[in-house]
């Protein structure tokens, strides 16, 4: 590779840079030697910067909307949690637990995760602060950053964004329709097409236990056939089998019986009443009987929503119910269903489906101003209008005129004003509309009263 070297004596550092003039490298000259520093980001880890974040804004905005319309209220968590609550939440034979997790020691040689999902957080928050005492169902989502420990990928990295909603208390089938109505009403809010609702249910521990022997009598003939992660599945969770993305493990599974062949009368009318209730709403489906989802608390229904615009990586949104796992993590008996979706994946779906994502509002003013006298007074009405709500900025640069008003243009600004010693002898000013050109004298003092009346 090629480099450009800079000096700063001022600094005693030396910064490479590549052709483009990307900083690569920063060198730290120090008296007892030279330290070299990376600062790329780490691997699986992206920035938003300024200029994109207005397409996260507008998402989060339309999830907050559409949760608000639906009843469910946000939740926030701590971004780390004890190890054994995934472990124990997750299910120690899951990918995630067993490879994926970012695990390490604290200071107080207590083992620490940083989340690599958001349920099992929002149930412990659930039994920690005796949410169950409230009237039921309690309904809630969040919009977090979760950590996993995977090879980079179109839509998913190591660092990575889930929304999810989770909802406590209701057995109903009923709640399973609305938690996958919530999904589908975003997406297509989003205007993201093509979209295809896969559902399947896996059944309770009373019908998966008879399925589980006729599942496993079956994979002994295919056993050697299997990838060396299915023949550890084989002896400690076998349904994990049918989730596997290894072709020849894949084959085997559509020779497999099918689950929802073996379920219980609860599951299996549990199930016809879903299918009712989202024909009912007028949102198609599709069953899939290989839907297992990856982690072991899922039960009865379990669902995924599939965009082809993302190449592999096809699933948008997944989720199903876990009637068993608040017991599990030592709370009372009680049902909950959920699910989680990447906000990078759908941001690439949009992308791919060219869905336009609208900026947000330009700033409403810059005024641009000649000499030190005018800069206060610019400095002056600045906060005012900012004090009034409208968006207004100066220049902090020292920039001549023509530099000001370039900068202002970049900036897309609505309007632009250049104040002077005439301008603030006369009290009036020029306002410039930047898109029609139009130009408008106000009064100074008046500023806020033309721009309230402008909105109006």
């Amino acid at each position: 590779m090629s480099w450009n070297i800079k000096y700063d004596l001022s600094w005693f550092a030396v910064l490479l840079l590549d052709l483009s003039g990307k900083l690569i490298y920063y060198i730290d000259i120090k008296t007892k030697g030279v330290t070299v520093l990376s600062i790329k980001a780490p691997k699986g880890t992206k920035d938003v910067i300024p200029e994109q974040v207005y397409k996260w804004q507008y998402i989060e905005n339309v999830i907050r909307e559409i949760c608000k319309n639906f009843g469910y209220k946000e939740i926030r968590t701590p971004v780390f949690e004890h190890t054994e609550l995934f472990q124990r939440g997750m299910g120690d034979t899951t990918d995630v637990v067993q490879k994926e997790m970012y695990t390490f020691e604290d200071k107080g040689g207590r083992s620490i995760t940083l989340r690599p999902e958001g349920t099992a957080s929002v149930v412990r928050s659930y039994l920690e602060n005796n949410l169950y005492a409230a009237p039921q169902p309690s309904k809630m989502y969040y919009i977090i950053s979760c950590y996993r420990y995977e090879r980079p990928q179109a839509g998913r990295l190591r660092e990575f964004h889930q929304f999810g909603v989770e909802a406590f208390g209701a057995e109903k089938p009923s709640m399973d329709a609305e938690i996958i109505a919530l999904a589908m009403t975003l997406l297509k809010r989003l205007g993201i097409k093509g979209l295809e609702l896969h559902i399947n249910s896996i059944g309770c521990p009373k019908c998966r236990k008879e399925y589980n022997a006729k599942f496993i009598e079956y994979l002994k003939e295919h056993i050697n056939d299997m990838c060396t992660t299915c023949k550890e599945r084989y002896e400690k969770n076998p349904l994990r089998i049918l989730d596997c993305k290894n072709d020849g493990c894949r084959e085997i599974a559509k020779g497999a019986p099918l689950i929802l062949n073996y379920l219980c009368e609860d599951c299996k009318n549990h199930f016809e009443l879903l299918k009712s209730y989202l024909s009912n709403m007028n949102i198609e489906y599709g069953i899939d009987p290989y839907i297992v989802r990856g982690l072991d608390y899922y039960t009865r229904t379990v669902f995924e929503i599939i965009s082809n615009d993302i190449g592999a990586q096809s699933t948008v949104c997944g989720g199903g119910r876990y009637d068993g796992l608040i017991q599990e993590l030592g709370g009372p008996p009680t049902p909950g269903i959920g699910f989680g979706l990447g906000l990078e994946r759908l941001l690439l779906t949009m992308e791919n489906q060219g869905i336009h994502i609208p900026e947000a509002e330009p700033m409403t003013l810059f005024i641009a101003s000649i000499g030190e006298k005018a800069d206060m007074r610019a400095q002056s009405l600045v906060w005012q209008l900012r004090e009034n709500s409208i968006s207004a900025d100066k220049d902090h640069m020292g920039k001549s005129l023509k530099a000001q008003m370039k900068y202002a243009d970049k900036l897309g600004v609505q309007y632009t004003m250049v104040l002077g010693d005439d301008e603030i002898e006369s009290g009036r000013a020029n306002l410039k509309n930047m898109k029609t050109g139009e130009v408008i004298e106000v009064e100074l003092d008046k500023l806020c009263e033309f721009f309230n009346k402008t909105e109006e």
